[in-house]
């Protein structure tokens, strides 16, 4: 079971709206990704983000006392039921969609009817981005279907520097009200890791091949970044898995902005050419070093 709201936040259930948004401020501050990379802390911080969103605005605040965790399926539901709106039979099915969004059956949230009264519910999706587009930021495309009939396209500004589990917001785009307010549609941001990259809260690793005798002797090379190459040193003796760490070329923040670790890899040539393989038994003959010495 989920942990309550207000206990999320560390408030009582009669805190005004200064203590709520107090409580959320501390709280933020110290589980923020940015500053906090404890196992849980992320999670912890969707929570109160989670917590604040629904207890800062009256209405959704309102719906959580009276139906607890699930409010946005009973409020609905309970609004359906109270509607004047005539009832559609079947098994209408809304869904929303981009790159992995989910979809619900409106007929089991709901019974098989709809209806707005009041506020109109809000809708939740989640949008699946790489590791690439939450750094660079950009637009995405969301598809709303109504139980209708009839679809709805919607752009989302995704912001550089992107979190997984962030949430963005699309006023009007939620369950219609019958007082006019539409529901907003919640998109939950899922990044990805790509071929290349891979997000650790708001460091980037990624894999740095590199030839034996670049491993042996050291060498300055090129290290691909979300934000352009950058020229990393890599210090003499460097075997696999050793990570460079390049201060500043993580996901872009207003403030500090997170590392990219370099992850070294060793990579032998799989054919040499005639001189190749005399070097390499020279070196073979003349040297002491034993690599499973230890292991």
């Amino acid at each position: 079971m989920a942990e309550d709201l207000y206990s999320a936040l560390g408030v009582s259930r009669s805190a005004d709206q200064k203590e709520i948004r107090r409580a959320y401020r501390e709280k933020a501050r110290k589980f923020h990704p940015d500053v906090n990379k404890t196992p849980g802390a992320e999670e912890t911080f969707k929570r109160i983000s989670e917590a604040h969103d629904v207890l800062s605005d009256p209405e959704t605040r309102s719906q959580y006392d009276r139906f607890g965790e699930n409010f946005r399926q009973y409020a609905a539901a309970d609004a359906a039921r109270s509607s004047e709106q005539p009832r559609r039979s079947g098994g209408t099915r809304y869904t929303w969609s981009g790159g992995g969004a989910q979809s619900s059956n409106w007929e089991d949230l709901f019974g098989g009817g709809f209806g707005g009264f009041g506020r109109g519910a809000d809708h939740t999706a989640e949008l699946e981005i790489t590791v690439e587009e939450a750094y660079r930021g950009g637009r995405r495309t969301v598809q709303v279907a109504s139980p209708y009939g009839g679809a709805q396209e919607y752009t989302i500004d995704i912001p550089a520097g992107a979190v997984d589990g962030q949430r963005l917001r699309i006023s009007g785009a939620g369950g219609a009200g019958a007082d006019g307010q539409d529901g907003d549609l919640l998109v939950t941001l899922r990044v990805k890791d790509s071929k290349r990259y891979r997000l650790s809260g708001v460091d980037i690793e990624t894999d740095l091949p590199i030839s034996p005798w670049e491993a042996a002797l050291g060498a300055d090379v090129s290290v691909p970044t979300p934000g352009g190459p950058v020229t990393v040193h890599v210090p003499p003796g460097s075997s696999t898995g050793r990570r460079l760490r390049l201060r500043g070329q993580g996901m872009p923040r207003r403030g500090q902005p997170g590392d990219l670790y370099a992850r070294v890899k060793v990579v032998v040539p799989r054919t040499l050419s005639k001189k190749e393989k005399e070097l390499f038994e020279q070196l073979r003959d003349e040297s002491s070093f034993d690599a499973r010495r230890g292991s």
